[in-house]
């Protein structure tokens, strides 16, 4: 079993920066990539950003320039650095991880509410 816990959400003005972190533990041995989701209220759960145990990453079309995944797999600890933060990005944002040779994201934490004032 994976456990992940997310930290480092809060409020921000628009046009400033916060970092989510998202500790995991357990078998960390069967995770082959990371990735953080969010959910505004009213609308389905998206995919904003992932990376792979290789270091591969990709980016939702909305974040692209402004949001950097990376991981420090001696913390097993992945993060999510977001700059010129705007109101629409506010929502609770999930980590989560997937296990080798699965196409959906089986591990999930408990969600940081971010919330960007205009």
């Amino acid at each position: 079993q994976v456990q992940l816990v997310e930290s480092g959400g809060g409020l921000v003005q628009a046009g400033g920066s916060l970092r989510l972190s998202c500790a995991a533990s357990g078998n960390l041995f069967s995770i082959n990539a990371m990735g953080w989701y969010r959910q505004a209220p009213g609308k389905q759960r998206e995919l904003v950003a992932a990376i792979t145990s290789g270091g591969s990453t990709n980016y939702a079309d909305s974040v692209k320039g402004r949001f950097t995944i990376s991981r420090d797999n001696a913390k097993n600890t992945v993060y999510l650095q977001m700059n010129s933060l705007k109101p629409e990005d506010t929502a609770v944002y999930y980590c989560a991880g997937k296990n080798k040779g699965t196409l959906t994201y089986s591990y999930w934490g408990q969600g940081t509410q971010v919330t960007v004032s205009s």
